[in-house]
């Protein structure tokens, strides 16, 4: 008989919150998100809360013109190698932009990571989204769509044949023999493609998982193709139950025609949750922070997640319908959603820049851990999801109110776990070990 399923919650670490406001509340953290401790402390929060991971996106440009949010700062994956040295059993995901690392030099940090974390690293492949970041890294331009996720579906070719150029037996530690490394058990691959040539092998041994697991986060045709064929967990954007369902049961049988098992996919959607002991109070949390909004940004931003311009718009009247999506070259998931919320709510553009200012777009649920905790298991009873990746609208309270709140009620309800089920991320995802 199989278990039962289990949900899956990940924590989206971004700045003092996903609120682009959040910073400026007086009690936020915004002086020290240059301190590795602040992370490591939400970190900590969320292994209480026994989440699956901690997760960082990243970008590679800055736009100094832009100074109503806070910005990039540290690197990821030099952030969660220090991470893991105050953490035990967590989960630690970071990106990866395949549009600019090399396969080597990812395989090679990720499998650091997952040593120096005992087996708890994971990544995000991405292929990038601004020419902005491109020109940091030589080029004039990103290549089109297809080209990027050409490349990004040989990164994960190579990435993968690197980790498994070692088996376990590569370090012998022969005295005797005089034999540090076991020849036969270190291959080279000898890959030649369009994009890469890479010999190998790998000069980090076998990973304690085998292989850090694969996320993969892209919504477009190609995206999810990409993600059906190798993602083991897919972060997704939904805004609400049904966009989510569509996703899941598109992403399942894509996963089934590539010859996958769809249910060893975790899709996670994204959530953006305003708690309270009282639904007045959880709405009095993002009414706080909606105050703080700097309005000529969020304008700003709205444009280029639509490719609109609402700067003369009146704020207080509706917004129309979007165009189709053909129409629209930048980020295709992003524009989906912000097309659904206007379809669905009919929003003022005042409201509308409410919703997106944490997450941008993705579900929000406002409420008591009763109510949040109702909407989280009518998502995963039906199949709209496998869990959530928690984007929390201001650090650290908002994650504190999750996990003393939300969680407990998960628990009592016997949708979540109350301990870890081994010591690696693949245990906590319950997907198959390479190691």
């Amino acid at each position: 008989m199989p278990a039962p399923r289990t949900l899956h919650l990940n924590a989206f670490l971004h700045g003092v919150g996903h609120h682009s406001a959040a910073w400026r509340h007086p009690t936020s953290a915004a002086e020290r998100i240059g301190d590795i401790t602040y992370f490591e402390e939400l970190a900590r929060t969320a292994e209480r809360g026994c989440f699956d991971a901690v997760f960082f996106a990243d970008g590679h440009s800055v736009n100094p013109s832009y100074t109503a949010g806070t910005t990039w700062f540290l690197e990821p994956l030099t952030a969660l190698s220090a991470m893991a040295r105050a953490t035990k059993r967590i989960g630690l995901v970071t990106t990866v932009s395949a549009s600019f690392y090399t396969p080597f030099h990812a395989a090679r940090m990720l499998a650091s990571l997952d040593h120096i974390s005992g087996g708890r690293a994971g990544v995000n492949i991405v292929t990038s989204m601004f020419d902005a970041e491109a020109r940091n890294h030589g080029l004039d331009a990103l290549p089109d769509h297809a080209e990027r996720y050409g490349r990004a579906e040989e990164f994960i070719e190579v990435l993968t044949a690197l980790w498994d150029s070692w088996d376990e037996a590569g370090i012998a530690v022969d005295r005797a023999a005089g034999r540090y490394l076991d020849a036969d058990a270190i291959r080279r691959i000898e890959h030649r493609g369009q994009h890469f040539r890479v010999d190998g092998p790998l000069t980090v041994p076998r990973c304690p998982q085998g292989r850090p697991v694969l996320f993969q986060a892209g919504a477009s045709e190609t995206g999810r193709s990409l993600a059906a064929r190798h993602a083991e967990a897919v972060y997704s954007v939904s805004w609400d139950s049904a966009m989510a369902l569509d996703f899941a049961t598109d992403l399942r049988g894509r996963a089934a025609a590539a010859g996958r098992d769809p249910a060893s996919i975790a899709i996670l959607p994204g959530l953006v949750p305003y708690v309270g002991r009282t639904e007045d109070e959880a709405r009095a949390k993002k009414a706080t922070l909606d105050a703080l909004i700097d309005l000529d940004a969020a304008l700003a931003q709205l444009g280029v997640f639509t490719g609109q311009d609402y700067t003369g718009h009146d704020l207080d009247a509706p917004v129309a319908d979007l165009p189709p999506i053909v129409q629209f070259s930048g980020p295709q998931g992003r524009y989906a959603t912000v097309q659904r919320i206007i379809g669905s709510h009919r929003p003022t553009l005042r409201e509308l820049l409410g919703y997106l200012a944490a997450g941008g777009g993705h579900a929000t649920m406002i409420g008591t851990p009763e109510a949040i905790a109702d909407r989280i298991e009518e998502w995963f009873v039906a199949g709209a999801c496998d869990g959530f990746n928690l984007m929390c609208p201001a650090y650290p309270d908002s994650l504190d109110d999750f996990v003393d709140l939300v969680v407990p009620e998960l628990q009592r309800r016997g949708l979540f776990r109350t301990a870890y089920p081994g010591t690696t991320l693949r245990d906590t995802l319950g997907l198959w070990s390479f190691a």
